[in-house]
């Protein structure tokens, strides 16, 4: 088992299809490996290391750029079904032949993809801040994210402060911690998003927002769907609507807390993904 923290791993790159992808692994180098998809706008260094960490200490880690993100080569797809497909190649050309999943946000649409296109390939899967696509609402995000870039603007701040946390004292700690753990990394950082990859990330969404809903008692992998009790990106509504309609999961809604609750309430979730991925 590697001591090596997320902060020091190194990035690698493999080629999928002739496109380089870039990812990180860490942790233990037996067992089924958890596949880490993030959220709008992020790369590799967006991810909280408290997360990766915690859960790194008992499963192994992989996290990546899909394609057009970050490091990797190509240009983002504005469709989500394309992302899982994408996501699906890179799981292949690592040789994997199970995963589980944790997908956060956008991640987490891309999840139920890979698990309704690939489904030999899932084990288990985790969908954080995360709902179903045609749920409605969710084409929303365009407005709601336009409306936190100019907040975030206007403060000097990062527009997580307004997207993740709410504006309460115990969400502006949580914001400054979540923002000190993302800086660790010093050395060998990831490259920044793309405007292509932001525009086709966003069109993607709205397209989902707006699709007929998917048949999600296809996905009859255990689930643990998780958020925060008052999401603004994602309303808490819509993953209490995907976990009744998945025929094995369980819905985990984090008190006070936002789109980021995961990360506002870092060490319950770890404790509860580790858990679960070890039932």
């Amino acid at each position: 088992m590697s001591s090596l923290k997320w902060k020091d791993v190194p990035t690698r790159t493999i080629d999928v299809g002739g496109v380089p992808f870039a990812y990180r692994e860490l942790g233990p180098d037996t067992g089924v490996p958890v596949i880490f998809l993030h959220h709008l706008m992020a790369v590799l260094d967006d991810w909280d290391p408290r997360v990766i960490d915690g859960i790194a200490a008992q499963r192994r880690v992989i996290a990546f750029d899909n394609r057009g993100v970050g490091a990797s080569g190509g240009s983002v797809p504005d469709t989500i079904e394309e992302m899982g497909r994408d996501a699906i190649a890179f799981i292949r050309a690592l040789r994997l032949k199970k995963v589980d999943l944790l997908g956060f946000s956008l991640g987490g649409g891309v999840a139920q993809m890979v698990a309704l296109q690939a489904p030999d390939l899932v084990r288990r899967m985790i969908l954080a801040g995360t709902g179903p696509r045609g749920g409605g609402g969710i084409d929303e995000i365009n407005r709601i994210a336009v409306v936190a870039y100019l907040k975030a603007a206007l403060t000097w701040s990062d527009a997580r402060n307004f997207l993740f946390f709410p504006r309460t004292p115990e969400g502006k700690r949580a914001a400054r911690d979540y923002f000190a753990a993302l800086k660790e990394r010093i050395k060998d950082r990831d490259q920044p998003i793309s405007l292509q990859a932001r525009r086709a990330q966003l069109a993607a969404i709205k397209a989902a927002g707006l699709s007929e809903p998917d048949d999600l008692s296809r996905i009859t992998q255990p689930v643990l769907v998780a958020n925060g009790d008052h999401d603004l990106m994602v309303a808490s509504s819509l993953s209490a609507n995907m976990a009744h309609r998945l025929p094995n999961a369980k819905l985990t809604i984090y008190p006070d807390s936002g789109h980021g609750g995961v990360f506002q309430h870092h060490q319950a979730f770890v404790r509860e993904v580790i858990n679960f991925l070890a039932n």
